[in-house]
């Protein structure tokens, strides 16, 4: 899988999980932002959200709430990511993607000893979003500006 995605490879959330993986969003945007949407836009439950969090204060007033604090908890990105990723789901990924320097420890970090799918979405068409190259190592890279039709047929 090292360079360009083979042709004709399906991967998706459907797939995965009708093959016994459990799909998860992992991001640096802020986890109870998009929760309320992750269902129905990308079929992943809320709980299965991995996110940046503000910090959260409990009060026993009216029966318990939880109140946002005005600070960051957990900013998930660069080398937090895979820390989050352990806090919150217990084991490495075994298929990782990531689109930003961001991601970069998340795929270093997909599946430790073991072989993994490490996808890089390559930001290289300046027309389609502000473009910028990422560096891969063994990871499978997608190039926006030469597979994106073919990704999205």
């Amino acid at each position: 899988m090292e360079g360009r995605a083979r042709a004709g490879l399906r991967l998706d959330r459907r797939s995965l999980e009708a093959n016994g993986f459990t799909t998860y969003i992992v991001s640096g945007g802020d986890r109870d932002f998009m929760r309320p949407v992750t269902e129905e836009m990308y079929g992943i439950p809320s709980e299965r959200v991995v996110g940046s969090t503000a910090g959260l204060r409990y009060s026993s007033e009216n029966g318990g709430s939880i109140a946002y604090l005005g600070e960051i908890d957990f900013f998930d990105d660069g080398p937090i990511k895979p820390v989050r990723i352990w806090s919150r789901i217990g084991r490495r990924p075994l298929v990782a993607a990531g689109n930003s320097n961001g991601d970069i420890h998340m795929l270093e970090y997909a599946g430790g000893p073991r072989p993994a799918l490490r996808l890089l979405v390559n930001h290289d068409d300046a027309e389609r979003e502000f473009a910028y190259t990422a560096g891969a190592e063994d990871w499978t890279v997608v190039s926006v500006k030469d597979d994106w039709e073919r990704v999205f047929a």
